[in-house]
């Protein structure tokens, strides 16, 4: 094996190892039906999902989360970081 390929798979480890203990967190903090929302706007809008998984995370790893996070609580994290669509009026003069 060259050297350039020894280095890569100790990063792709690492990147596997850090992928799969965000999704154990996840497991653990979210219900089945949170988590298939989650994965079903993630299709959609991929940085929304990417940013709730975060703030999950976060909390769960510090200690603050009292219960497993329901599917309603989700749809109200997804509508609090949803940015307010603009209304737009045409006016014929």
């Amino acid at each position: 094996m060259s050297e350039p390929e020894n280095n890569r798979r100790p990063a792709e480890n690492e990147v596997n190892d850090r992928k799969a203990m965000r999704e154990g967190l996840l497991r653990m903090a979210l219900t089945s039906e949170a988590r298939q929302r989650l994965a079903t706007v993630k299709m959609v809008k991929p940085d929304l999902a990417a940013s709730i998984e975060e703030y999950v995370i976060q909390v769960a790893s510090s200690g603050k989360l009292k219960r497993v996070i329901d599917d309603e609580q989700v749809k109200q994290m997804l509508g609090a970081l949803q940015e307010k669509k603009r209304d737009i009026k045409i006016r014929r003069i």
